[in-house]
């Protein structure tokens, strides 16, 4: 049984070197993708007139918040592997186990650091980066002319009351629906049919402004009612913002707001909603993959090797890029719908943990 009696002085050195060395990579690195996306944008920045101000503060400081959440496991990782394969090579781990301390008591203050980023993960995938990413997104609307929105096509939406709704193309030039369908078909039957040459979306007052419309009526005998005219307007549960759910507007949502946004979605059929589901999930499975790379990390590098900090680094590099690409391709299975949400974004942790338990119950052997 282990005793636990607080963090000692030699867990407070583990933790200090784990948290520099994580911040201080993280930090570095993401100045080196700045300084790459600089040199690649600077022409379009000068181009679009955008103010330096605006490219620092909107830009590249909320930038650096969504870029340490998205890579931290990979550098939790090779921080991991870096600093520990260090002490192991300068056989400070051989004189820490000699010592009495057992190898599972080896492992708190790395299990603690994991949980100081795990938590600042969180907090920044709940709070900050959904900020962080609206004022990025509006600049990058606004200046980067390879993140524009582009205009939708055959979309079918599913609103209250079974209501049914199908538009063949809508631009975001002018707020406009082409084609426009909704067909009620509440109660197992179609109750009537709305059609329009256009409809127009209104985002100050709500109102879509119809054009060239047509209503038919279906009784359940013969007596069909028909109606048409120039112009309309309605109301219904159908924003302008609906057509343009994509991976960069979904990151900007608040979590209370992205719940929301999941269940209207689901209500109207919204095909869309596999974004949002794998939004929700990445917010709370990247915190958890600190703890598992972690166990991964010390797991493999307590022993020395004749390889020494090369093979531990080309291992790790090795497992953390794979890692960050089989999240990436896990996407693939929400989208194909081959898989839920909560079971595919999950996957590399289930994976990955195995791999952690297995590689700790043979580390101390």
């Amino acid at each position: 049984m282990i005793k636990f009696k607080g963090l000692q002085k030699l867990d407070w050195y583990i933790i200090r070197k784990f948290l520099f060395t994580f911040f201080l990579s993280i930090l570095m690195m993401a100045l080196i993708v700045i300084i790459f996306d600089v040199s690649e944008k600077i022409e379009d920045f000068v181009r679009k007139e955008a103010p330096l101000k605006a490219i620092v503060f909107d830009y590249y400081l909320n930038f650096i918040p969504y870029f340490m959440n998205m890579y931290s496991p990979m550098f939790v990782f090779l921080t991991v592997i870096f600093f520990t394969s260090k002490m192991t090579q300068n056989s400070e781990i051989i004189a820490i186990l000699s010592s009495g301390i057992s190898y599972h008591r080896l492992m708190v203050p790395y299990i603690v650091s994991a949980a100081i980023i795990a938590l600042l993960s969180l907090g920044l995938g709940l709070w900050v980066i959904p900020k962080a990413n609206g004022t990025r997104v509006d600049f990058e609307q606004k200046y980067n002319p390879y993140r524009k929105v582009k205009a939708g096509h055959d979309m079918h939406y599913k609103l209250e009351n079974d209501h049914f709704v199908y538009i063949e193309s809508f631009s975001a030039y002018n707020s406009t629906a082409y084609n426009f369908t909704m067909e009620d078909l509440h109660g197992g039957r179609m109750h009537s049919k709305m059609s329009a040459e256009s409809a127009q979306y209104d985002t100050v007052t709500g109102v879509w402004h119809l054009r060239n419309w047509f209503i038919r009526d279906y009784d359940e005998g013969m007596n069909d009612r028909i109606r048409s005219g120039r112009q309309l307007d309605t109301v219904f549960s159908l924003t302008r913002d609906d057509f343009f759910r994509n991976r960069y507007t979904i990151q900007r949502l608040n979590q209370k707001e992205l719940n929301e946004l999941i269940r209207t979605q689901i209500q109207r059929g919204d095909a869309s909603v596999n974004g949002a589901q794998i939004e929700k999930n990445n917010r709370f499975s990247l915190p958890v993959s600190a703890f598992i790379l972690t166990i991964i990390g010390v797991s493999l590098c307590t022993k020395k090797r004749r390889g020494g900090m090369g093979w531990n680094l080309a291992a790790g590099t090795a497992l953390g890029f794979s890692y960050i690409l089989f999240m990436q391709f896990s996407e693939m299975f929400v989208f194909t719908d081959t898989l839920p949400a909560y079971i595919a974004i999950w996957l590399p942790n289930y994976l990955y943990a195995i791999i952690a338990a297995v590689l700790y119950i043979k580390a101390p052997k």
